[in-house]
């Protein structure tokens, strides 16, 4: 979702950027609460709520970085997650847009044994509505079978369209993981939302055996700094 955010913003900074010779920067901040946070159609907080936040630097040339930070925890020990990321975006045209960047899942409380931080190289295509992206497993601190780059990869694709002329959007999301990094080499996670107003109401839930619908609530904010 930060990422879908930051395309929008690169976006439009480059469209200024082609009728303004004025250098642009900006750094906002976000803070959001969730009912459940959930990533690839997975729990990260077994189910609890989560409230996390972020600040991001974007410029009219399309890089941007930033990190983010939430509570987690789904492996022992762990009480949050802190997220670097930083990429470069824009237009190819009028019709199509990108976004190439690296991030790393910092987990620094959790249990030494759980080898949970890990990092990954991403890009993603725009067009209208669509957008389809790739992420690829960059690092981990993991021994064994996908500790290796590229020994993950999940792909992804989602659409987004205005219902009536109020400000509420929906979103259609599907997924594909596949690799053993994260136990099991072929995973589906799909979901749809709802959002207006800085409110999301969703739906989510993948195909591992034994998962199940997951319904959350979510509210987020941003502002300049």
């Amino acid at each position: 979702m930060i990422r879908l955010k930051t395309v929008i913003a690169i976006s439009a900074l480059a469209l200024m950027g082609t009728t303004s010779t004025t250098a642009y920067a900006e750094v906002t901040a976000n803070v959001a609460a969730t009912s459940n946070y959930l990533w690839r159609g997975q729990e990260q907080t077994n189910g609890d709520a989560a409230i996390s936040g972020g600040i991001d630097y974007v410029n009219e040339s399309g890089f941007y970085a930033g990190t983010w930070v939430s509570n987690a925890s789904w492996a022992d020990e762990m009480t949050y997650e802190l997220d670097f990321y930083a990429g470069f975006g824009g237009d190819i045209n009028e019709n199509i847009s990108y976004d190439v960047g690296y991030i790393y899942y910092a987990y620094p409380d959790a249990a030494s044994s759980a080898d949970a931080d890990f990092s990954e190289i991403y890009g993603s295509l725009s067009m209208g509505g669509f957008s389809f992206g790739a992420s690829i497993l960059a690092t981990s601190a993991a021994s064994g079978d996908g500790s290796d780059f590229g020994d993950s990869l999940y792909l992804t694709a989602d659409y987004g369209f205005a219902i009536g002329s109020n400000g509420t959007e929906m979103a259609l999301h599907v997924g594909h993981y596949s690799g053993d990094f994260i136990g099991d080499d072929n995973i589906i996670d799909y979901g749809i939302s709802i959002s207006k107003d800085g409110f999301t109401l969703g739906l989510s839930n993948n195909d591992i055996d034994g998962s199940d619908l997951k319904a959350y609530v979510a509210y987020s904010v941003d502002f300049n700094l």
